[in-house]
């Protein structure tokens, strides 16, 4: 895995080195080393202050994200993690329940057996169908997307227990709503989690959740209208992720989880404010 540093990233981890290396040494030290480098870069120099507070204040708006990409790398792209499900755009059924051992997501329900499918929306929007479920029993859809938000939910609750077809779009999509399409909704990132949970009443209810389990359907909206499928997106080269990892690369990994989430007005400042360290 390889990344490359900015110059502001180079000078902010000179200010930091510096910092370090200055323990014997006077604080105004440090400052002289920043502004040597400042001379060499051109790059006005953040205080040490002003880089610890910005790290500090990137690390708690980045921690979501990143942990994001951790569950995402598990699921869909490191089939020997043990909590491989299955590739972007297809649902993979838990004919089961979770237990102590599912350890990707934390406390997992375990009277509602999963269905997962992690949507790649950058070529094209996804249709999520849905079968007709009786209406004694419990299912949610929850979409979550890159940021960690809940942005909706299709189920018994929230949009009923009728069969139905929802399409699920990505930030930049523009388009009509297509016949058939019961409701349209917006991830704010270009990778997105639906979470199915289809309720168990017991141990011998099990072969009716996998029914139902078996209704619901993931396609491209391409394969939905019976259209030729879009030109594919480019390969991306998907770094390594684990706990260790996160230690030392964790603002490398906010990087590349990113470039899959255009910045809304309210992420604008964090995002100037963590470019100016890089």
């Amino acid at each position: 895995m390889q990344f490359r540093l900015s110059k502001s990233a180079l000078l902010a981890s000179t200010i930091v080195a510096a910092a370090l290396m200055a323990g014997c040494a006077h604080k105004a030290d440090v400052v002289s080393q920043a502004a040597k480098v400042e001379a060499v870069t051109g790059i006005a120099a953040p205080s040490l202050a002003e880089v610890k507070a910005i790290a500090e204040e990137g690390f708690i708006y980045g921690l979501p994200i990143v942990m994001n990409y951790a569950v995402m790398h598990d699921f869909v792209i490191n089939r020997n993690s043990g909590q491989w499900k299955a590739p972007f755009n297809q649902l993979h059924n838990e004919h089961r329940v979770f237990t102590y051992q599912d350890t990707t997501i934390v406390t997992p329900n375990s009277d509602t057996p999963y269905s997962m499918g992690w949507l790649d929306l950058r070529a094209e929007p996804v249709v999520i169908n849905v079968p007709k479920v009786d209406k004694k029993r419990y299912y949610s859809i929850m979409l979550n997307d890159g940021n960690t938000y809940n942005y909706g939910y299709i189920g018994s609750r929230a949009t009923g227990s009728e069969a139905g077809s929802y399409m699920v779009v990505g930030p930049n999509w523009k388009g009509e709503k297509p016949a058939g399409i019961k409701q349209v909704f917006r991830s704010s990132t270009e990778f997105s989690l639906a979470i199915i949970r289809t309720q168990l009443f017991n141990a011998a209810d099990m072969p009716n959740v996998e029914k139902v389990q078996a209704g619901y359907v993931v396609q491209p909206l391409s394969a939905f209208l019976k259209q030729p499928a879009p030109t594919k997106p480019a390969d991306i080269n998907w770094p390594d992720i684990d706990k260790e990892l996160v230690k030392t690369n964790f603002f490398e990994y906010l990087d590349f989880a990113l470039q899959f989430a255009p910045s809304s007005p309210d992420e604008a400042a964090i995002r100037a404010r963590l470019a100016s360290i890089g």
